[in-house]
């Protein structure tokens, strides 16, 4: 793969088949978090996001993670997931606290009512991941699923950890 330049005359435009396969995972980009999040709010008090967060705390041993590994596991800059663990914090559902050293370091621990209510929500969205997911795909395209998804989120980290993202920013044209 080459890569874009300030110097380069023309963009490599997508073809037809790399267009359809950008436009179909778009979809999914799209519309997979939004319909897990529909279904996840309808059927308990949280949102998609609220449930990975706490979900990602329940499979820790003691139930605790840095923030910045609670943000790097749920994919998420630690500016919305702070605003969402304080959101979860006032429901009681976990708790933040100082890492003792230097540096502004915090720590997330989900609490025992956290885990009530992600143990109660877990069969209702592993449903939802099997129904809109999981079950429509046969076995070999999971594991093609999985090497894709593999793939991009390394890209992804690659680009983030490039010289000047931080002073780029994530947004721009798609």
């Amino acid at each position: 793969m080459t890569e874009e330049t300030a110097a380069d005359p023309e963009p490599r435009w997508l073809n037809g088949e790399e267009r359809a396969a950008w436009l179909a995972n778009s979809a999914i980009m799209i519309s997979l978090p939004a319909a897990l999040d529909a279904r996840m709010q309808r059927e308990t008090e949280l949102t998609f996001f609220e449930y990975m967060v706490l979900s990602v705390l329940s499979e820790e041993p003691d139930r605790t993670l840095r923030m910045s590994d609670l943000a790097a596991r749920t994919a998420a800059s630690l500016s919305r997931l702070s605003h969402v663990a304080g959101r979860l914090e006032k429901r009681g559902l976990l708790t933040r606290a100082r890492v003792p050293g230097s540096g502004r370091r915090t720590a997330a621990t989900l609490t025992a009512a956290g885990y009530d209510v992600v143990v109660a929500a877990a069969p209702g969205h592993v449903a939802a991941v099997r129904a809109l997911l999981v079950d429509v795909l046969e076995p070999h395209e999971l594991a093609t699923l999985r090497r894709i998804g593999t793939a991009v989120e390394a890209a992804v980290r690659r680009e983030q950890q490039a010289p000047g993202v931080a002073a780029r920013g994530r947004g721009g044209p798609g």
